[in-house]
């Protein structure tokens, strides 16, 4: 089997893929902004790095650099040129477009009845500031596309937000608002991988912020039928059939979905579980791809 995997060839995650795929299978990098696409009468090829995409037995995608609008754009058409020729893409462009967008992300997880903090999405100050009061005047604000804490920031002082929105408003950024739910200084981290579920722990003593990248330790986690059950059925609210969904135990004991990850990582995973996360993505794309070939 060929896999392509879109992403560095000299990250960890591309090196784990191989040492779990040993000999039986052959892995390809390719990057975003190599990709390229010829449409022809007869065909249209998408290309990246001199190797055809149309070739390959699936597509992982390990990465989502930014880029342009235009640029990403071409990159999501790409990518369901080659859905729409066959060829399995993990995961699928639109999943993808869903899960990045935290505004689109939070909107599908709500409409598909799960628990979602409170959330405001405006353009201006003065719409932010009244989101602000309704929201209790204690929120998180992010970023509407970004990843592993980077750009979050707690709001609870009337004046430094009004300073805030101005300033995020002034560089043309969505202010996207939601409401700070007290925790015990943990969340819960469910990878979904099809039907599997694999969970664990996060813990930070000195920030709220519960990111690995930020310095949480990580445990295991015995996932419960109604843990594995909300994970599978947020990630299906995006479509992506692989995910790392993020739950937040609130002190109050209610449990919310905060944030469906599209293309996750496993590398605290592993070491947490004492498993080999890779070797399990490896298995589900071979299962992904005999459920596709011709019998």
């Amino acid at each position: 089997m060929h896999i392509m995997v879109l992403g560095s060839p000299e990250s960890w995650y591309f090196r784990d893929l191989q040492r779990a795929a040993g000999e039986r299978h052959r892995l390809t990098s390719a990057t975003f902004s190599d990709l390229s696409s010829d449409v022809l009468t007869e065909s249209t090829s998408v290309a990246s790095n001199d190797c055809d995409l149309m070739q390959a037995d699936c597509v992982l995608v390990r990465t989502m650099p930014p880029g342009s609008l235009e640029q990403v754009v071409f990159r999501m058409d790409a990518l369901a040129r080659l859905e729409a020729a066959g060829v399995p893409v993990i995961n699928p462009p639109r999943a993808i477009e869903a899960a990045v967008d935290k505004y689109l992300a939070t909107a599908k997880l709500a409409a598909a009845g799960l628990p979602v903090p409170r959330t405001c999405v405006c353009q201006t100050p003065e719409a932010a500031m009244e989101a602000f009061e309704s929201l209790g005047g204690d929120v998180v604000v992010k970023p509407l596309f970004g990843a592993e804490g980077r750009g979050i920031t707690r709001l609870n002082d009337d004046a430094l937000a009004l300073r805030a929105f101005k300033m995020l408003s002034q560089l043309g950024a969505v202010l996207y608002l939601q409401e700070f739910v007290e925790h015990e200084g943990a969340d819960l981290r469910i990878f979904v991988l099809g039907s599997q579920v694999l969970g664990m722990r996060r813990r930070s003593k000195h920030d709220w912020r519960t990111n690995v990248s930020r310095g949480a330790t990580v445990e295991p986690l015995e996932v419960t039928a109604e843990l594995a059950e909300l994970a599978q059925r947020a990630a299906e609210a995006v479509g992506a059939p692989m995910a790392g969904v993020d739950l937040l135990p609130g002190r109050d004991g209610r449990l919310h979905v905060i944030e469906v990850n599209a293309v996750p990582g496993w590398k605290a995973l592993a070491r947490a579980l004492d498993i080999d996360v890779a070797a399990r993505v490896i298995e589900y794309l071979e299962g992904v791809v005999a459920e596709r070939s011709p019998r």
